[in-house]
Parts: C-alpha cells; structure tokens; sequence
C-alpha cells in the first residue's frame, strides 16, 4: 500500500522540472534585482555619490570621464541604485549575465550600457561537450553561498541533468572545472593540481564575484583576486552570489544550447 501511495502522490503532483528554456523563465525574487545597466549619459557632471558607496570598489568615475561599472566585481548591494540621484544605474530584471571574456563584464563609460552575453564554444568544443559535460566543482575559500545556489540546480525542479550537465567527485572523470569562491593562498596548489588532472581539451567556469574578481575580499593580500590569476577561465557568471537561473543560462549558453534569438 505504502508503494501505491507514493505513485499516486507523485502523479497528482505531475512533473514539476521547469519548462526552461523552452517555456518562459520563472520570475526572479523581488529583492534580486538582476543585471544592472549603466547610462553614462545620465550622470551629473562632478557627481561621485555611487563611487563612494560601492563596498568593493567595483565603480569608477575618473576625472572628466563617464561612470564605469565592473560587473564582475559588484556584489550587487543595491547601494548605487539607491543613491544615485537621476538613475544612470538601474536594475533590468534580466537574469542573463554570463560572458566569455572578462572586459565584457565592464560597463558604462566606452564600454557599452548592458552586459554582453557569453557566446558559445567552438564547433570542435560543441561537439565533446555539447551533449555532456562533466564538471568537477573547487570550492576555492568562498562562503558557500555560490556552492548552494549551484547545488540547487541538480534539485527536481531544475533537473541540470536533463542537458548532459553533471559534477563529477574526479577531476579526472570530468571535462573541465566549475571554480568558486576567490581562490586563497592555501587553495592555489590545490586548484592548480585539479586543472592538471583534467584531460585536455578542457573548459573552467567562474562562479560569483569572488571567483571573477575577489568579490567582498577584494584587495586582500591572502587570495589571488578570482581564479584568472591561477588557470585559463572560459565564463565568468557574475553575482554575489549568482541565482541557479543566471548558472544555468551561462552554462546553456557555452554549449550552444539556447536559441540565438534568446540573448543579446
């Protein structure tokens, strides 16, 4: 009887995977404002208010210049948002944020008002990994916080496993390395040794703002601010840290399995 319970439960409650990406994405919670734009063209002349408040160093206004944000470095407070007195940083509610290249995470002043989003690998690349992927997942010092917004993504209701994505316990059973926190002194040998046992051809992914960038450790001298001082990163996937939803389009959009018309 136990057994016929159980199958009855599990058929009244239907398949509760998400649809994405064929079906629309679910909504982000209202505190998480998503990717932020910036609109250089609105900043007062001479004001720095954002410049002050940012935590980790992450906007710059040179003299005579327009504002720039690094995304990779923001930890995504809010506080620019709040301050800024005529909107020239704003939230988009956009959960797309993963890029290829680390100069694509700049934003405002000459480099362009939104993120440019991550194209995907190779045809070569597309070919191996395009249908399964295997990551070995280093927790490099962080707080544990993007670990758990990634582990969230082999729960039943993103079902990560469905687009040949899977974290492997061996470096050496998996094609490449899912990094996250901001790799401190005493995790570098240990990430180093992990990469080299990776079998080429190989990709590495950076998770969070302290895996791009040093995150709210910025400038300490007991880390290497991110994982692009010790190995070769393939996607940066911003974030403080990065909602399953952004991992998830950041992975997707690597291995060329999102339709174009979906991304900037």
């Amino acid at each position: 009887m136990f057994v016929l319970d159980t199958l009855r439960h599990r058929l009244r409650r239907g398949c509760e995977t998400m649809a994405f990406p064929d079906g629309p994405p679910p909504a982000l919670p209202d505190r998480h404002g998503g990717a932020l734009r910036v609109d250089a063209q609105k900043c007062d002349a001479g004001c720095s208010a954002c410049v002050s408040v940012c935590p980790t160093g992450a906007i710059a206004r040179p003299a005579s210049e327009p504002v720039a944000l690094d995304l990779g470095r923001c930890i995504f407070c809010s506080a620019c948002v709040e301050i800024c007195p005529t909107r020239a940083i704003t939230h988009t509610g956009d959960h797309r944020m993963a890029v290829r290249r680390r100069e694509d995470l700049l934003l405002g002043g000459k480099e362009g008002e939104t993120v440019r989003l991550a194209a995907a690998l190779d045809e070569q690349l597309r070919r191996l990994f395009g249908r399964s992927l295997k990551l070995r997942q280093v927790s490099a010092g962080g707080c544990n916080a993007c670990e758990a917004d990634t582990n969230v993504l082999g729960t039943i209701g993103w079902d990560l496993g469905r687009f040949g994505i899977q974290f492997v316990a061996s470096p050496r059973h998996a094609d490449g390395l899912l990094i996250t926190g901001p790799v401190t002194r005493g995790m570098e040998l240990a990430l180093r040794k992990t990469y080299d046992a990776v079998a080429e051809p190989r990709i590495v992914i950076a998770v969070g703002a302290c895996a791009i960038a040093g995150g709210p450790f910025v400038g300490h001298p007991q880390h290497h601010q991110g994982a692009s001082a010790v190995v070769p990163v393939d996607l940066f996937i911003p974030g403080c840290p990065p909602h399953p939803l952004t991992i998830l389009d950041g992975l997707l959009r690597l291995l060329g399995q999102l339709d174009p018309s979906r991304g900037r």
